[in-house]
């Protein structure tokens, strides 16, 4: 079985540094909105039952006046599965459940209604097998065509460099994964998801994690943008609860469905990164 130590620690480097990128962003925009905000960062370690390095990551939170709750977490962890929660993962076994994981998570929760949310992240798996997920979805209460179409756009671009077939099948994905089937809704207007872009050898690494950056890079582009041309907007206070309101269906996603949710859960990752997905204020109708 191919060791992926060396891969492991590229993809975590890149992480963080995209990581870095875009917590600078976010931070100009508030600097031009006219607050200080910033990142705060808190470290955290994973437990395990025998006392081994499980690994761990950094929580990077802020609380602004465009954002009104950003969280970007960073995680590299390792273990093994629990005999049950193994026979769900690729690769993984009852008889062989290690792994390592390392990615880079982000959901940003916006103070005006006019201005999507959004959630993003990329990701490095090794089990007995290797692969890379992601992807990149918008969430907005109150949608702008125009903005749906540039986001789309440029995911569909990151795709296209990579494999003409990418943007149809992830964007097609995202859409059936981001369903909330007690609802019959989806939780945005979609994007890219994909999963199990597997490792057969460093070529294919090389090829799965250029693809992977870019669809990082293409958040970094995108996402921004949408945000500084619609945060000046005013909004009435019907906006606002029509977005304390939708925030409660993407709480039910998270929390019912979402598989990202359900791994930190099981790997005993840090709660408090775990459910940074959750917003600060929210209601059911």
């Amino acid at each position: 079985m191919t060791d992926w130590t060396e891969q492991t620690a590229t993809a975590r480097n890149w992480f963080e540094s995209l990581r870095d990128r875009i917590c600078a962003e976010f931070e100009a925009i508030e600097r031009e909105a006219g607050s200080d905000a910033t990142f705060a960062y808190t470290s955290w370690d994973r437990e395990t039952e025998d006392g081994s390095d499980g690994g761990g990551g950094v929580q990077g939170k802020m609380l602004g006046k465009v954002f009104e709750k950003v969280g970007v977490n960073v995680s590299t962890v390792s273990g093994a599965f629990s005999s049950a929660f193994a026979a769900q993962v690729n690769g993984a076994s009852e008889e062989e459940p290690h792994f390592t994981a390392t990615g880079i998570s982000l959901v940003a929760h916006m103070a005006n209604p006019h201005v999507p949310a959004v959630h993003m992240n990329t990701r490095f798996l090794t089990t007995q097998k290797a692969w890379f997920g992601g992807g990149a979805d918008l969430n907005p209460p109150i949608e702008y065509k125009e903005d749906t179409d540039a986001f789309h756009a440029r995911l569909r671009a990151a795709c296209a460099a990579h494999n003409p077939t990418y943007y149809e099948r992830f964007s097609k994905w995202a859409d059936e994964y981001f369903f909330i089937p007690h609802r019959g809704v989806h939780r945005g207007v979609g994007g890219i998801f994909y999963d199990h872009l597997e490792c057969e050898d460093t070529a294919t690494f090389d090829r799965h994690f250029a693809f992977t950056k870019d669809v990082g890079e293409a958040f970094l582009d995108a996402f921004p943008a949408i945000v500084r041309h619609r945060m000046g907007m005013e909004w009435s206070e019907e906006e606002k609860a029509l977005q304390r309101e939708w925030r409660g269906r993407y709480v039910e996603f998270n929390l019912v469905y979402d598989r990202g949710t359900l791994f930190g859960l099981k790997t005993g990752g840090n709660i408090d990164a775990i459910l940074m997905s959750l917003p600060p204020e929210v209601t059911w109708g």
